[in-house]
């Protein structure tokens, strides 16, 4: 697999100026300036701002949502960086995937360009290999809850293919971005073997939050030995929905056994009405806010919780994950299942997302190494000037001690891509230390990090549960593994480094340090 990741990045980064001009003489040079025209040639620095986004008003259910207009976001980073450097010449463009990286490239080989800024502002969009492979200096970014995923895991592979002339920036303040910037100066007036990577990496870490106080909130284990462990995980058995999902496992962890959408649906159509309207109601009634959802979805999303538990029953199965995002937008189900996992979770049992069949073995391990305690799977953000990582998703426990456990207020929200369906923001409680896993069998590892929760972050954009914590351990690491391990993670509270330790060397799998 690491093999595989190594030629993948050295083919994304090897550009080919015959490919450049083939594309150039089927296209056209197109290209697509933002807020204003570029500027006549010039004496100056002259730097590509190249905002990296399918349409400027967001056409499609992707991070940070349907709708979305990236335009004052465009312009904030382009006031920011004209005010900070009167002296450089910033060029604007916008930029959906490779054939427009490659019309940009070109065009810039007679332009007398020194460099880019690559701003990610949609996750699925693959710009900046490309780029990258022109050799100049990159400055890399991502618009925080938008282009996240594809910043982590592209930015990644370009640290493994150790691109000098690829530095980053991960910050929630364009300030951060500004001081990275005058590194393109530094380069300029250095030797043709100027590290620009290292300079920008010297900027980053000055400017990122000294570690806090990392002291957490008293919380005892209710654990179970290994071999306890690994019997209840061997007496599991995951259903997956729509399978395969976002993560396909070559060797199987847990026993699973697919299920089809119509036996999904037909289950949810069976189940008991007036239960469901039950369920419904004491949602609505111990739900902290009800924002935008209708009766009508919270009793359609009651019904799939019935249905899902019935399926569970049915296989002697003790967690389900469904393909839901394919499943909702191309009408296979009709209702997201995030507040049936909610519930499921709080059950002591697993509610999966997106078909993720690795998260799913994850999170019964954790299960049943901590005596009920749930999983919860998340897209990660990290912020470099509050040393911190958020993990975002929309669906979440309100019990994170276990069935058993006290419970904390959520919130009932559409979900956040489409803003259709209803979905779960648990405000999960701060001052605790959590540990974030996941288990890869094919490779006999296990990737984990720690973390103390320090609050919610309530923005809008993304995922609609934010839980925020400061990482323990070297945060500059954790930019590293997210393209061999993709973006989901597993957070649990709990010190479990000891005991997951324990179980690793049990299973014969590698620890492998995050952080």
């Amino acid at each position: 697999m690491e093999n595989d990741n190594r030629k993948l990045a050295r083919k994304k980064l090897q550009i080919s100026r015959r490919r450049f001009l083939r594309a150039v003489c089927a296209a056209g040079l197109g290209l697509n300036p933002v807020l204003g025209s570029a500027a006549k040639k010039s004496g100056k620095m002259r730097l590509r701002v190249i905002y990296v986004l399918s349409a400027v008003k967001q056409k499609s259910r992707d991070w940070p949502n349907l709708g979305f207009d990236f335009a004052p976001e465009m312009e904030k980073v382009n006031h920011a960086l004209a005010g900070a450097f009167p002296e450089i010449e910033f060029l604007p463009v916008t930029a959906k995937g490779p054939l427009q990286a490659e019309k940009i490239l070109l065009q810039d080989m007679f332009s007398n360009i020194d460099g880019y800024i690559v701003d990610q502002m949609n996750s699925l969009n693959l710009v900046v290999p490309f780029i990258a492979g022109s050799g100049k200096p990159v400055l890399y970014t991502h618009l925080q809850f938008a282009g996240t995923g594809g910043f982590l895991i592209n930015n990644a592979m370009l640290m493994r293919s150790k691109a000098r002339n690829v530095g980053f920036v991960s910050s929630s303040r364009v300030e951060d971005l500004v001081e990275a910037v005058k590194c393109f100066e530094m380069a300029k007036n250095s030797r043709a073997n100027f590290d620009f990577a290292k300079a920008v990496a010297q900027s980053r870490r000055q400017l990122t939050k000294a570690p806090g106080d990392l002291s957490c909130t008293e919380d005892p284990l209710e654990l179970v030995d290994v071999d306890e462990c690994l019997r209840r995980a061997g007496e599991s058995k995951i259903l997956a929905v729509g399978y395969p999902g976002v993560s396909m496992s070559g060797v199987p962890l847990i026993p699973m056994e697919m299920v089809s959408y119509t036996q999904l649906n037909a289950a949810c159509k069976a189940a008991d009405q007036e239960q469901a309207r039950a369920i419904a109601d004491r949602w609505q009634k111990s739900a902290e806010a009800v924002v935008d959802v209708s009766e009508d979805t919270l009793l359609s999303s009651a019904a799939m919780y019935l249905g899902m538990k019935n399926l569970l029953q049915k296989h002697k199965a003790n967690a389900i994950t469904i393909n839901c995002l394919v499943g909702f937008y191309g009408g296979l189900i009709h209702a997201y299942p995030c507040l049936g996992f909610h519930e499921l979770l709080n059950e002591g049992l697993v509610g999966a997302c997106e078909c993720d069949v690795r998260s799913a073995a994850t999170m019964l391990l954790v299960n049943a190494l901590t005596n009920g305690r749930p999983g919860y799977i998340s897209d990660p953000e990290l912020d470099s000037y509050k040393r911190s990582i958020i993990y975002a998703h929309c669906v979440a426990t309100n019990r994170p001690f276990g069935p058993k456990g006290p419970a904390n207020p959520f919130q009932i929200l559409t979900h956040s891509e489409d803003r259709k369906g209803a979905a779960v923001r648990s405000l999960l409680p701060a001052g605790y230390m959590t540990t974030t896993l996941e288990f890869m069998p094919e490779r006999r590892q296990v990737l984990i990090h720690q973390a103390k929760t320090i609050g919610n972050d309530p923005e809008d954009r993304a995922c609609r549960t934010k839980l925020v914590a400061e990482p323990i351990g070297d945060f500059e690491k954790l930019f590293t593994q997210w393209d061999r391990w993709g973006w989901h993670r597993v957070t649990v509270y709990g010190d479990l480094k000891q005991p997951v330790s324990a179980l690793a060397e049990a299973m014969g799998y590698k620890l492998v340090q995050e952080a």
